[in-house]
């Protein structure tokens, strides 16, 4: 398994349609890939939006932001499970 994590800072006027953008745009198209295992999005009073998706190989990229909506570019790490 693989966790993608992807964050974006949003403009401090622009969280709330970047969240939109996220849930309504973005996750629904993960929903038909047959990889996709679960997506939870997160947001902080920080104006970030983060995204946590897993993945059972092969994780598919979120697209870019619309840029009016976002202070700087995403950023994405991916992550697997530790054994312990």
């Amino acid at each position: 398994m693989i966790v993608r994590m992807w964050e974006a800072k949003a403009e401090p006027y622009g969280l709330a349609d970047l969240v939109t953008w996220v849930c309504e745009t973005v996750l629904p198209e993960f929903d038909h890939d047959p990889l996709h295992v679960s997506s939870e999005v997160f947001s902080s009073t920080e104006h970030r939006v983060v995204v946590i998706s897993k993945w059972r190989s092969n994780p598919r990229p979120l697209p870019d932001p619309p840029p009016t909506l976002v202070a700087r570019p995403a950023y994405t790490w991916d992550f697997t499970p530790v054994d312990r």
